[in-house]
């Protein structure tokens, strides 16, 4: 083959892939996969359609999938792997262990994947965002109300949520600090998991409720034990003062009925939301902070149609949850 022809067929071959590649770039639409802990819950609706909100402001593509509860840690593990093995453009993450995530999320860093941490943190730096309720101020607000309404003495117990999960952990431990440094005539006379479960938030509280006969009030650190310990007490006829974490239809009805004394709400819409906006920036290039932190609430009786709570309480979830095909 003469030199003329072999530099004639290279530029042919060099055009031929610009064409593919410009090709393929132009129908390329960023992706972002947002993966929960879990999905039936309201709370994990409501980051969902929080995040698909956000989807249609910067015009990508969502990827929603999550496990089925957030006990199943594996199960979550292997859609992370599976989203990294996609080469979708950005991860949000909530992960269910501070601890077991790591692994998967420096994988992700290591391959150009950005990645967003939601909800519960984890136990690496390699992530651009974090996003979350402050948990901890969370765990003392509860903990201020409860030893308000107990006027600073008593007997409690607490239903946690589920080992290893750092945003529940966070909450659990600000409501002891809180207890401790403001109402020590409170005293926790048990513990127990409900492991993100109602009917096993339920039984540890039936437990408690027949360990301890005195009891005069319960602290919740999540939506399912929240539920579970208001349908104990309901169960018995028996009212205490039960203090929660999240808020769902169900709970706001056991508010009312005066099962429950408080809720300590969060704003999963916004979280959601948040989420996906910064992992656009990420994708982007843009600057991003290490960590947003949102607010907290208590909601109780006296404050409950306030138009600013109602809104945060009720979102229009069916708006973009229908429209999106979920």
């Amino acid at each position: 083959m003469t030199l003329c022809r072999r530099l004639f067929l290279d530029a042919v071959v060099a055009v031929a892939l610009l064409v593919i590649v410009t090709g393929c770039n132009r129908n390329h639409k960023t992706t972002i996969a947002v993966i929960p802990k879990a999905s039936a819950d309201i709370f994990w609706q409501s980051v969902h359609a929080g995040a698909v909100k956000a989807s249609w402001d910067n015009h990508v593509d969502l990827i929603w999938e999550g496990p089925p509860n957030e006990t199943d840690i594996a199960t979550e593990m292997q859609i992370v792997e599976t989203m990294i093995n996609r080469r979708v453009d950005a991860i949000c993450l909530a992960p269910s262990d501070k601890s077991a995530f790591k692994i998967v999320v420096e994988r992700a860093a290591k391959a150009g994947i950005p990645v967003i941490i939601y909800d519960s943190g984890i136990d690496t730096d390699n992530y651009r965002t974090f996003v979350a309720t402050d948990n901890y101020l969370g765990g003392q607000m509860g903990a201020g109300r409860l030893g308000e309404r107990m006027k600073g003495h008593g007997k409690i117990v607490m239903v946690k949520t589920v080992p290893g999960g750092a945003s529940t952990t966070a909450r659990e431990d600000g409501f002891r600090d809180g207890l401790k440094a403001k109402y020590p005539g409170i005293e926790i006379l048990d513990e127990r998991f409900g492991m993100a479960s109602v009917a096993q938030s339920l039984t540890v509280t039936e437990n408690m409720l027949t360990a301890h006969p005195e009891l005069q009030g319960i602290f919740c650190s999540n939506e399912s034990g929240s539920l579970g310990a208001s349908q104990a007490l309901r169960a018995r006829g028996k009212k205490l003062t039960l203090v929660g974490f999240d808020s769902s239809p169900s709970l706001i009805e056991g508010l009312q009925a005066g099962w429950i004394d408080t809720l300590v709400i969060q704003d999963p819409f916004t979280m959601g939301a948040t989420a996906v906006a910064s992992a656009v920036k990420a994708i982007r290039g843009e600057a991003t902070p290490k960590k947003i932190a949102l607010p907290p609430r208590l909601v109780d009786l006296g404050n409950l149609h306030d138009p600013a709570i109602d809104a945060q309480l009720h979102p229009d979830l069916r708006k973009y949850l229908d429209a999106a095909g979920y």
